[in-house]
């Protein structure tokens, strides 16, 4: 049983009940003098005719015997694929730990951005702790950098200025200084201090500001490198993923290490939709069914063709053609458009797409 049959039973109680599709039927080619491909493309074109081009590939496998050129040749460009894509994907983690970086040195530039706003508000306790917090910084990156000189280390030093940290923190202005109950030492200190700080507030705001576009221009640049990585490591990942022999189909009899063979397993599914008056026309169903027709719900006659190779690879020039036995077994079902939708999902979910989505 495929994994189409599987998935039909799953998702349409008629089918799970029936246990078996409408209608089934199978046709076996042999010929090893003859190629296989004649065969494969002749049932697509068929298909592709009476399906309007509705017509998908969902499984392809293969397995060759181990002993066999033509292994040996897939394998070398399965790990050709392989390394480029490690190396593609090498890159994208580069750019991935950049962005991160990014994001955070952004949040905290919009954290102290907030500061400056906070600052300019015309609510008195939101202007006064955007301030604070502004002195707060100044005192620990900016002043800090005199050392002894700094006022932190006057303020807890053997000079003790113990209210020049104090000071420094309740006034808002120049002027202010000569208000406050202090001693001439500790207000030629302050006086230039604060007068610093207020210099060093508003050229910082607007560098910070200028940074602050920077970071983004250049996070957006980070992540369209990264897309692009991410677009070059796709084609490598699905190749390599292609390339790889189906271990199901190694595990088969009709594989013998020491023999040159090659299984080849395709599934094809048509699909189209279901034509009510056309039916009426004919006489196939009942006449009231063309008065119901904009209360029916969409339906759609499916043809699943599974195709299973067992072929004698034989090198011709840069290529291998495949001559052997074809067993092509045609299964046909009635879904609507929800049991349709159903099954093209469990179809996607396979080995191939959980490896790309590595890179989404």
């Amino acid at each position: 049983m495929s994994d189409i049959d599987k998935a039909v039973k799953e998702i349409s109680p008629f089918y799970k009940k029936k246990d078996e599709p409408s209608e089934k039927f199978k046709l076996i080619y042999d010929s090893t003098s003859e190629t296989l491909e004649p065969v494969y493309f002749w049932i697509l074109d068929y298909m592709n005719n009476m399906f309007k081009g509705k017509v998908e590939k969902v499984m392809d496998n293969f397995a060759s015997s181990p002993g066999s050129g033509h292994f040996s040749e897939l394998q070398g460009k399965a790990s050709q694929m392989q390394q480029e894509a490690s190396r593609v994907l090498g890159t994208v983690n580069n750019i991935l730990k950049g962005v991160l970086n990014l994001i955070y040195d952004i949040k905290e530039f919009k954290i102290r951005l907030s500061h400056y706003e906070q600052a300019k508000s015309k609510d008195k306790n939101a202007k006064e702790a955007g301030i604070l917090a502004l002195k707060q910084i100044w005192m620990d990156r900016v002043d800090l950098q005199r050392g002894q000189g700094s006022i932190n280390a006057l303020s807890s030093g053997n000079l003790q200025f113990v209210t020049l940290r104090d000071a420094f923190m309740a006034v808002n202005s120049v002027d202010e200084v000569d208000k406050l109950d202090l001693n001439e030492r500790v207000k030629r200190i302050l006086k230039p201090r604060v007068q610093e700080f207020f210099e060093w507030m508003k050229r910082s705001e607007q560098e910070l500001k200028k940074r602050y576009e920077i970071e983004k221009i250049y996070l957006k640049s980070q992540i369209n490198a990264l897309k692009l990585n991410a677009r070059w490591a796709k084609p490598y990942l699905k190749a390599a993923v292609q390339l790889t022999s189906n271990e199901e189909l190694s595990r088969s009899a009709s594989l013998v290490t020491a023999f040159n063979t090659i299984l080849l397993q395709l599934t094809l599914i048509g699909r189209d939709e279901i034509d009510i008056k056309s039916l009426v026309t004919a006489k196939k169903i009942p006449r009231e069914f063309k008065k119901m027709e904009k209360n029916i719900r969409k339906y759609y006659s499916v043809v699943v063709l599974d195709f299973n190779f067992r072929g004698i690879p034989s090198k011709t020039g840069q290529h291998y053609t495949f001559g052997g036995l074809a067993e092509v077994e045609f299964k046909a079902y009635a879904l609507n458009d929800e049991e349709l939708m159903l099954l093209k999902d469990k179809l996607s979910d396979s080995d191939l797409n959980s490896a790309l989505k590595l890179v989404s």
